[in-house]
């Protein structure tokens, strides 16, 4: 991943002290979707957004497209029931919605997870990691469904195609997981 200015920066690493439990939740590769469905008694999407919109400097920069541009977002809560666990915002360049993400569009409230974790074609990248202020354009977004002042968060950009989907996913309630 290109490197952000420092205030942005996310790292290899979580940050220290997490929440108790919450570690393998951060580090784990797998699907969160598959988890969050072993781990909830009624998992669901709930959709908050997905269309055109301007995606934050930094997610510019990793998807190599000019700050300013417009890409494809969406943003949605995976959920036990009605308690949010996690705030997945995912940024695709438009252009990719017309080959390799064509199916991105239509997701709705269908865990993106169940299409990254069995299409073979999807490569993921390096997990980056950031402890997410009320300052940061996503917790303000979230602030709702927050039940911290202090949010962790993983982000990861997956290829299909040669074409880039990131992908951040904000824990928003941690002693649930664990």
């Amino acid at each position: 991943m290109p490197s952000p200015t420092r205030r942005d920066s996310w790292n290899g690493r979580p940050h220290a002290p997490l929440p108790a439990g919450l570690r393998p939740w951060l580090i784990s590769r797998d699907s969160l979707t598959a988890r969050l469905r072993a781990h909830t008694r009624a998992f669901r999407v709930k959709l908050l957004y997905q269309g055109l919109g301007h995606p934050l400097p930094d997610e510019c920069a990793l998807l190599g497209i000019r700050p300013g541009t417009r890409a494809w977002v969406r943003d949605v809560l995976l959920c036990d029931g009605d308690k949010p666990l996690v705030y997945a915002h995912s940024v695709l360049p438009a252009p990719a919605l017309r080959g390799a993400w064509s199916l991105f569009a239509g997701l709705g409230t269908r865990p993106l997870g169940e299409v990254l974790f069995t299409d073979p074609a999807v490569l993921r990248h390096a997990l980056h990691f950031k402890a997410l202020s009320a300052r940061h354009p996503l917790f303000r977004r979230l602030a709702r469904h927050a039940t911290a002042s202090r949010l962790e968060a993983r982000r990861s950009l997956f290829h299909r195609r040669g074409r880039g989907l990131l992908v951040t996913e904000v824990f928003l309630d941690p002693p649930a997981l664990a």
